[in-house]
């Protein structure tokens, strides 16, 4: 007997027309994809804001409920999401692998900006590149996975940095000497204090020269579902190709790169 081959989508996965697309279903994710926004709605609420009636989201509801994906709140009225939503969500995470994820997302942000593209994550005071893609320059920034590097004289560093509360900050300080390698290193902590403010406020931040002479780099950070910064993005390259008039779309580029890679690791969009 000839077995069938194993498939994970049918021949046609990829029509996505209504033939293939179960609405009832489709409207069901809405409800509990808007309900995961807010801390608890009522009905009304609820069909008002997804502009259904009552009755179809009431059947929604108790459709959901019966597998507890959403919960109610007899007393005060109101709908929340269920734990069962959370158990869903936290086994995707358990397969979530932040280098495996960010390996497309890099390769794209590499094509883009014709520069090396790097992911770096915080450890001892130091940022650990665990991944690269390289461009085809034969002069291009080289991290292989491993390397360290302080985080006040890093882009990536910087961008964690920035992430942290004013007390972790001034315990990072306090603990890491603020060592210079090149007369563009930011040692003083004041100065250092005031460059995380720019980079909050323009949301990238920029290595320029400040470990190796000749390199550049513009970073952003990324998060992971709980809001937390776990890691970082970057763009590297010579200063004679990452000139000034090519900040703005650099930085716009790993930007939307972050975002991606944060979105994948389940955290909230950030506009």
């Amino acid at each position: 007997m000839q077995m069938q081959p194993r498939r994970g989508r049918p021949k046609a996965w990829q029509d996505k027309t209504d033939q293939n697309t179960i609405k009832s279903l489709d409207r069901a994710m809405a409800v509990l994809e808007h309900l995961s926004t807010l801390p608890g709605a009522t009905l009304s609420e609820l069909a008002g804001g997804l502009d259904q009636s009552a009755a179809t989201v009431y059947r929604i509801l108790v459709t959901l409920e019966a597998r507890d994906l959403v919960e109610f709140d007899g007393e005060a009225q109101v709908w929340h999401v269920g734990p069962r939503a959370f158990l869903i969500g936290a086994r995707y995470l358990r397969r979530t692998s932040v280098v495996d994820r960010a390996r497309p997302i890099l390769r794209a942000l590499m094509q883009e900006t014709g520069e090396t593209a790097n992911l770096a994550v915080a450890r001892d005071g130091h940022v650990m590149f665990v991944s690269q893609v390289e461009c085809h320059n034969s002069i291009r920034a080289f991290f292989p996975p491993g390397t360290m590097s302080p985080m006040h004289a890093s882009g990536i560093g910087k961008a964690l940095l920035a992430q942290m509360s004013a007390d972790q900050f001034a315990a990072h300080v306090k603990r890491h000497a603020l060592e210079e390698f090149t007369p563009h290193t930011i040692v003083a902590p004041e100065a250092l204090s005031r460059e995380m403010e720019d980079i909050r406020g323009r949301g990238y931040a920029i290595d320029d020269q400040e470990r190796n002479i000749g390199m550049r780099c513009i970073a952003a950070p990324v998060f992971d579902w709980t809001g937390e910064a776990v890691a970082g993005l970057s763009v590297s390259g010579p200063v004679s190709r990452m000139v000034d008039n090519e900040t703005a779309r650099i930085a716009t580029a790993v930007g939307d790169a972050a975002r991606s890679l944060s979105q994948a690791l389940g955290a909230e969009r950030r506009d």
